[in-house]
């Protein structure tokens, strides 16, 4: 069979203007409303923080799991801290996920939602931490703290001497350096929620937190988001830290697969173990799930 070739129109050839304009208004749709454009970003964010807001609704009860029942020196369970005015349930979609996986998941109740001095918490979860070791055999945590809870966990290491029983530390959006929208929480809530001051840029709290480096052994992780607009990644540079940056929001960081795959590597980096995958893990963090009280302790997932 002979096949016959045509000259190349000056229209056809992709140097010309009129190819790369072909090519510039053919990815037009999936530029300005693909899931990784502005647009979609800003959609997925506003359905995550719909999404993040169902589940703060969930509150503070949560049912300990068989894998909480036998834990054991072998196992490293990821201690999950929620932020300001937070409750567990803020948290559950990666919960949810990291149980998925196999990881003992653990979080701890800090009131009906969260007020209190960032130092009051800090302690509270050292406590909680170091009683569930004694009990249990367990060596080390891993931990994860969104938004003000990166902030509780980061005392804790650095103050109160939780670097002796962290392996890893995630700072999810945490306010190191302070935001300004704390200024909302004081014009809401500030006579009685010590925490809101604490989380302005400058204040006693944040100048006492950044005295001294980080201590060596516990390898922490600060995770931003470029369109959080609650803890912009300025706020969230973290001397000592290795950092990571999604394109999504402030509540996407809890709630989002994309951010999830970035959670899992961490944690799984010792294993060798490759990241779970480019769509959102089996489990469905959003339904099926039913809430059943604690026991006196409260902790679990």
């Amino acid at each position: 069979m002979q096949h016959q070739q045509y000259p190349m129109s000056e229209h056809d050839d992709p140097e010309t203007w009129h190819g790369w304009f072909g090519r510039w208004i053919a990815g037009a749709p999936k530029r300005w409303l693909g899931r990784r454009s502005t647009m979609g970003q800003n959609i997925a964010g506003g359905a995550d923080g719909l999404k993040y807001l169902v589940h703060l609704a969930r509150g503070n009860r949560r049912e300990r799991t068989a894998a909480v029942q036998q834990l054991g020196k072998n196992v490293r369970p990821v201690v999950l801290i929620h932020g300001f005015m937070g409750t567990r349930g803020s948290m559950y979609p990666l919960e949810k996920r990291l149980e998925e996986d196999g990881f003992c998941v653990l979080s701890f109740n800090l009131g009906v939602i969260n007020l209190r001095d960032i130092r009051t918490s800090a302690f509270r979860i050292q406590r909680k931490i170091d009683a569930l070791l004694a009990e249990t055999g367990v060596e080390e945590v891993d931990i994860i703290g969104h938004s003000m809870g990166g902030l509780i966990g980061l005392y804790m290491i650095k103050k109160l001497g939780g670097h002796k029983k962290v392996k890893r530390f995630i700072l999810m959006g945490s306010p190191v350096h302070g935001t300004w929208v704390a200024l909302a929480g004081i014009a809401t809530v500030g006579a009685y929620s010590a925490s809101t001051w604490q989380i302005l840029p400058r204040s006693r709290f944040l100048d006492e937190l950044h005295q001294g480096p980080i201590p060596g052994n516990v390898e922490v992780h600060s995770l931003s988001a470029a369109r959080d607009w609650v803890c912009p990644p300025s706020s969230t540079r973290l001397r000592g830290s290795e950092a990571h940056s999604v394109n999504l929001g402030h509540s996407s960081l809890v709630i989002s697969p994309e951010v999830y795959r970035h959670v899992y590597n961490i944690l799984k980096k010792d294993d060798g173990e490759s990241d779970p995958g480019e769509g959102e893990p089996e489990s469905d963090p959003a339904g099926g799930a039913q809430d059943a009280v604690d026991p006196e302790e409260n902790i679990g997932p």
